[in-house]
């Protein structure tokens, strides 16, 4: 839109073409009006609205942007914590610039984004990262939201529990059956009921009901897997037809590899299978030595006996540990 102003007035996507299992990417508000979301396939997208526009991803151009944005970032404060290409987390508070202020530092850097960049953003704006991300989503687009100390409590009484990050559809769902549907309702549950029915997440959801986030900014945030994956035109109708997919996957799985510093050690892979039902499985296993193409392979075996149906994605990755960190670059033994 900001390239091509014909654009301005329509409801466009970006994504993958309909007729290659194409799904939307993102999309412009005028298209969200009609129901399109991220993730959608792109041909039921053209069914909700069938004068959408859709554009392939150009993904150098967002590279750029977002080298631009996060630049501009930096300007007023060294703690930032990128979320993904276009998201980050800022602290500010040691910022002397805009009186200090949080709210004035969120005006100058979306200001300073459209005189520069050519786009709009929006900002949340709060005392912790919980909060600031949930702001973010409240005054879209080119607004921002800001929750003040004293309006924490007043705030998250009414916040759905389904704006907690984290909580997805099954989550929510289960949620919904104990009748909890906002935070204020969380409330009124106890820690041990929470984590017996929720885990370690359920101490989370207790905190966070109240307001409560801990987390820092980290500045120095470590990538912990890498993957490649394909959508696949045609359904792959057993599993040899996704076996003979593993070589191609493996070889840009390695290639993207060659890319990583040494600072990274490989611990695990994991293969994604997702059928053509649109449910998914992922099988990881321990890398002992390398990960050669049959590892993946027996990976790939174990995930399509799951449901034994058809394909129609497949993943390749693995997860790494930083060794660049001391208390993860040695050997701890069993006796002295």
């Amino acid at each position: 839109m900001r390239d091509d102003p014909s654009l301005l007035t329509l409801p466009i996507a970006i994504g993958g073409k309909s007729d290659r299992r194409g799904v939307v990417a993102t999309c412009n508000y005028l298209a969200r009006d009609f129901g399109i979301r991220s993730a959608m396939p792109t041909a039921h997208a053209l069914r909700l609205c069938p004068d959408l526009v859709v554009i392939p991803a150009t993904m150098e151009k967002y590279r750029q942007a977002a080298h631009q944005i996060r630049q501009i970032f930096y300007r007023y404060t060294d703690k930032v914590e990128p979320l993904s290409l276009d998201e980050a987390y800022l602290d500010v508070s040691d910022c002397d610039l805009c009186q200090g202020s949080a709210t004035l530092i969120a005006k100058d850097i979306r200001q300073t984004i459209a005189e520069e960049v050519g786009v709009t953003a929006s900002a949340g704006i709060a005392s912790n990262k919980f909060l600031a991300k949930v702001a973010s989503d409240l005054n879209k687009p080119d607004g921002q939201f800001v929750i003040a100390p004293d309006e924490i409590d007043a705030f998250v009484k009414v916040l759905e529990v389904k704006k907690i990050f984290g909580v997805g559809k099954v989550t929510a769902d289960k949620l919904h059956r104990m009748n909890i549907k906002t935070c204020g309702d969380l409330q009124q549950r106890s820690l041990i009921e929470l984590v017996d029915k929720f885990g370690t997440f359920g101490k989370r959801l207790y905190d966070l009901s109240f307001g409560k986030d801990d987390r820092e900014v980290n500045s120095d945030s470590r990538r912990k897997s890498l993957s490649v994956e394909h959508t696949y035109s045609g359904d792959l109708k057993d599993q040899l037809a996704c076996q003979e997919k593993i070589p191609q996957l493996l070889m840009e799985l390695r290639s993207r590899l060659r890319r990583i510093d040494e600072d990274y050690l490989v611990t695990k892979q994991f293969i994604k299978v997702k059928f053509n039902d649109f449910s998914a499985t992922t099988v990881e296993r321990q890398v002992t030595k390398g990960f050669p193409e049959e590892s993946f392979q027996l990976l790939l075996e174990e995930a399509w006996q799951r449901k034994a149906r058809p394909v129609r994605l497949i993943g390749l990755g693995v997860r790494f540990v930083d060794i660049s960190k001391p208390s993860l670059a040695r050997q701890l033994v069993l006796f002295e």
